[in-house]
């Protein structure tokens, strides 16, 4: 069973957003596989609106990212933290994948193959 990192929006519609994150976790599941959504963990302990706080809980996103196999990333927009996931994923050479929403579920595409990029620099210098 792989562990599979969920990308996908949070900020904006939370409500909406969350719901989503969601229903992508449920779909790696039907996979076959395990999941880790750090935006699903993180904003029920920490405070999103207090930027410490909100920093803290992408640092450790990405302290988790080096120990699973994929990441996915689901919808048809990339935030900026979804973006900062990608790079760090490419730079790790871990696979990723576009899930994109259709009408009877969800499409997985091919693994992405990029060049590596540097490492993000972390906040609060967790590694």
């Amino acid at each position: 069973m792989k562990l599979i990192y969920v990308a996908s929006p949070y900020a904006g519609d939370i409500e909406k957003n969350t719901e989503f994150a969601k229903s992508a976790c449920r779909h790696v599941m039907n996979e076959g596989h395990a999941f880790f959504a750090s935006h699903l963990l993180y904003p029920a302990i920490l405070d999103e609106h207090q930027p410490e706080q909100r920093q803290l809980g992408l640092d450790m996103g990405i302290a988790m990212l080096s120990r699973c196999d994929e990441l996915w990333c689901y919808g048809d927009h990339i935030s900026l933290g979804m973006h900062l996931e990608i790079e760090e994923a490419i730079r790790l050479g871990i696979p990723v994948r576009r899930v994109m929403e259709q009408e009877n579920g969800f499409a997985i595409g091919r693994v992405k193959n990029h060049a590596p990029a540097e490492a993000p620099s972390l906040a609060l210098g967790m590694v």
